[in-house]
């Protein structure tokens, strides 16, 4: 990962080729089999962590961009499991993520720790961190918790489960808004019409994607739309000007995950596909 990723401006959308637009916004090798890797960026100063273990536990290090001792001195960290059955262990505390679980971890957590149930069907954990200045408690959310919202419709092939976990009425945090989406079979767009929220920034990691299928990402200003093809436990970066929407060849699911000025799930603002170029 050789460069800190910044947001840009919107002004430089137009210019950019797609591989200079894929270098900018795209992540494609966050998840590798028995490393922990970490990101820093400066979208709203998220650091977002992919940890694949396999025989032997793997731990959470701090690294140079934050200048603290510890990952957690002054962060906290939203955590799912994409992957197969896994353990996290934070201070001591064992944590059991089945695929779609979701953990939040608070303020001055000191050692985290991550775990396989198998190394031949490995946990696959995602995490999204931003500043915190106050320490909430560690909770875990199990694949059949959380604020359920069924959204969408078949008949414009968006019908989709929503899973609010860490939010504002769920698990409390700083900042960290969290949760997952699964498509029904049958529908392709994870939002129609499209939106953005000036206010915080929004990571999207799209997986149970196969491996010949592809999302179609839509990004940018509505008057300049863009788009980069995703394939499978890639993550986008989407600075707080961008409208985020996406199209897939088949159904998939995606983490999505926001740090902001504020925690509200429904402070976006749409923009009708009419109004899109």
């Amino acid at each position: 990962m050789p460069h800190a990723y910044r947001p840009g401006s919107p002004r430089d959308i137009p210019g950019l080729t797609q591989s200079e637009l894929r270098d900018r916004y795209l992540v494609e090798d966050l998840f590798q089999v028995g490393q922990v890797r970490a990101l820093y960026t400066h979208f709203d100063r998220v650091a977002t962590v992919g940890a694949i273990p396999t025989d032997a536990p793997l731990a959470l290090e701090t690294i140079p961009e934050i200048r603290s001792e510890r990952f957690l001195d002054h962060r906290e960290i939203g955590i799912v499991n994409i992957g197969g059955a896994g353990t996290v262990v934070a201070d001591g505390t064992r944590y059991a993520l089945e695929k779609s679980a979701v953990l939040y971890l608070g303020r001055g957590t000191a050692d985290v720790s991550f775990e396989s149930e198998a190394a031949s069907d490995p946990a696959v954990f995602y995490g999204f961190s931003a500043p915190a200045h106050h320490a909430h408690p560690s909770a875990l959310v199990t694949p059949d918790e959380g604020t359920i919202r069924e959204l969408g419709d078949q008949l414009t092939s968006n019908r989709r489960t929503l899973r609010q976990c860490i939010h504002e009425n769920g698990v409390p945090s700083c900042q960290i808004v969290m949760g997952v989406t699964r498509l029904h079979p049958g529908s392709m767009w994870n939002t129609m019409p499209a939106h953005t929220h000036d206010r915080r920034t929004e990571f999207y990691v799209y997986f149970d994607l196969d491996e010949d299928q592809r999302v179609v990402h839509l990004m940018g200003e509505p008057s300049e739309t863009r788009h980069l093809m995703v394939k499978d436990r890639s993550l986008v970066l989407s600075p707080s000007w961008s409208l985020h929407s996406g199209v897939g060849s088949s159904n998939y699911a995606f983490v999505w995950a926001m740090a902001g000025e504020n925690q509200s799930f429904d402070d976006m603002d749409g923009v009708p596909i009419s109004e899109m170029l």
